[in-house]
């Protein structure tokens, strides 16, 4: 359970701090005001994708901090990991912290997370630093967020197979049959490859060997094109590089106006300048090194004077060795300026592509023996995913009747209409999550044929055939905390209420934190929290705080006319004292 929350220069919120309770909170404001910002800092704490936009105007850090409540008895269950002998364990968030060494204090552990204005993120997870990997993985424990447009995926048939997996409680198993089909299509591709007629067979491996055989006679080496350049260089500026090298000999030791002389001259002046004074001995001491380091200097140069001698056959070598590089490169590589990592790369691509044309009909038959038992592994595994996907989509179908019932939606059929995928054959038949095509159909009125739910279903009953799904989940996933970004979408008068009343008694289990702009759902709530958007000096800031007693009936009253009259201050005392049981 989320107990506080704390918030610094994240998008329009200055500072904030804001407790949470047990039960259903709603989160109010005008529109505009930062509710969903909320929100943000929430999935931002979590472990969510962010960027520097989202730092307070002004400032160069955002920052979110989090109380979390862990609960042994409801927190179970949520990652499913392999154990050594391979069985699957299920871990708790205490198991996740105590793995990472990571220890709570009186069963409450703080998650913070920081984002500077130079794009680097950072978070913790008590005391401990982590990775916004860890931080994303630990989240799942914690809460699950509802966005705002997160019903909208009801509209893609290709997320209707996950919510029936997680309903069936297959995920895992369904990532594995993903990996074992990854397999068999694997075999399949290398045996067409060595079915292919013999005369292209023995055209592709004639160009490989040709490629190959061109590149091993290349001997080439590691970075051997840089070090070529670099030699290339110096040979071809070979009069300059003469002409500055006498420069420079010269100047520091060529005749009696050199820099040696001088130096010469002023260590002898110097030696007798510290007879006379002792405290000039420091001076000497590095006029005598600086003399010393310049003459070691003057050999250095002269002695690489003696050796630069111009080999026009070398520089002849160098560019020729040079040419037959940019040419492998231009055949081999993807441009002649790439690195010379990518002729080895081909080489090496190359030598396998061989090895398997050339692995003949023993590796065939093989080949084929491989993928008829992968053919019979991946058709047994689909067939069991297929027959627990028909029971639990059954029984899902009736569980979101049943809900949608209680959110106004009474005499709607939901069916999860799960059939086997077209074809003749299995290897058309079979994708990589299975047999079957998956998709929720709905019928929202009575003796009308069961239709696609894309095609049927307004923004409203999206919104609640979403809140059935998260409920019936909800039953099972051990996550405590339950946010509800605007699911009120679409609806209002007696769905509304119904919602508002659903919500409540979904709160009975959960920490239900709801967004909404409805009066009608607002009351039902065990807490109200206010967020209102100000100026001060010039600058925008939200602000949120708890409503209770007058200010929350203002608040209602406000949600339900726009203003503070009498008419509505009554109404919405009314309204809270019916379905809150008082203000």
């Amino acid at each position: 359970m989320l107990e506080d929350l704390t918030i610094k220069d994240f998008a329009l919120i200055d500072q904030t701090t804001i407790e949470f309770s047990q039960g259903f909170t709603v989160l109010s404001g005008e529109t505009g005001a930062g509710k969903s910002i909320l929100i943000g800092a929430v999935s931002f704490l979590l472990g969510g994708k962010s960027d520097s936009q989202v730092i307070r105007a002004g400032t160069h850090e955002a920052s979110v901090s989090g109380t979390f409540l862990l609960d042994g008895k409801t927190v179970r269950k949520q990652a499913a990991v392999a154990d050594e002998d391979g069985e699957e364990e299920s871990l708790s968030a205490q198991d996740w912290l105590g793995r990472h060494g990571i220890e709570t204090e009186n069963g409450r552990i703080i998650v913070r997370r920081t984002l500077r204005d130079s794009g680097k993120s950072s978070a913790w997870i008590g005391g401990t630093p982590v990775t916004r990997a860890d931080l994303a993985s630990f989240s799942t424990f914690l809460v699950d967020i509802h966005g705002q447009h997160e019903h909208q995926s009801l509209m893609r048939v290709s997320e209707h197979r996950k919510f029936l997996d997680a309903r069936a409680g297959i995920v895992d198993e369904v990532n594995r049959f993903t990996v074992l089909y990854a397999a068999l299509v694997a075999k399949r591709k290398l045996l067409d490859q060595l079915n292919t007629s013999n005369e292209d067979r023995s055209r592709r491996m004639e160009m490989y060997s040709f490629a190959l055989q061109e590149i091993n006679d290349a001997k080439l080496k590691s970075d051997e094109d840089i070090q070529l350049e670099e030699e290339e260089s110096k040979l071809s500026s070979y009069e300059k590089l003469y002409a500055d090298i006498e420069s420079i000999t010269g100047t520091l030791s060529g005749n009696d106006g050199s820099v040696i002389s001088a130096l010469r001259q002023v260590r002898r002046d110097s030696m007798h300048a510290v007879e006379m004074d002792k405290g000039l001995s420091g001076l000497d001491s590095r006029v005598e090194s600086s003399f010393y380091e310049i003459s070691d200097i003057a050999d250095e140069f002269s002695a690489y004077k003696e050796r630069l001698i111009f080999d026009p056959a070398r520089l002849q070598e160098v560019q020729d060795r040079l040419s037959l590089i940019y040419n492998l490169k231009k055949k081999y590589a993807s441009s002649p300026n790439a690195s010379l990592s990518e002729v080895f790369n081909y080489a090496a691509e190359a030598q396998n592509n061989l090895d398997k044309l050339g692995a003949g009909n023993i590796d065939k038959v093989g080949l084929e023996k491989d993928i008829a038992l992968l053919e019979k592994q991946v058709y047994i595994a689909a067939k069991a995913l297929s027959e627990k996907r028909k029971t639990a989509g059954g029984k899902m179908s009736g569980e979101v009747e049943t809900v949608l019932s209680l959110l106004g939606m009474p005499g709607t059929r939901f069916s999860v209409n799960v059939t086997e995928k077209s074809g003749t054959g299995m290897e058309q038949k079979c994708g990589p999550y299975g047999l079957d095509n998956i998709e929720f159909l709905i019928s929202a009125n009575p003796g009308s044929p069961l239709l696609p739910l894309a095609q049927i279903a307004s923004g409203g009953e999206l919104s609640r055939v979403m809140l059935a799904l998260k409920t019936i989940f909800a039953e099972t996933d051990p996550v405590e905390t339950l946010v509800f970004d605007e699911i009120d979408t679409g609806i209002g008068g007696e769905v509304a209420v119904a919602v508002g009343s659903h919500m409540k008694n979904l709160a009975k289990n959960k920490q239900i934190l709801c967004i909404t702009h409805l009066a009608s759902i607002a009351v039902y709530a065990d807490n109200q929290i206010k967020i209102e958007k100000g100026v001060s000096d010039g600058k925008t800031s939200s602000d949120c705080h708890p409503v209770t007693g007058e200010e929350r009936v203002k608040e209602i009253a406000r949600m339900l006319s726009g203003e503070e009259s009498e008419e509505s201050l009554e109404h919405a005392r009314s309204m809270l004292n019916k379905f809150s049981g008082g203000v």
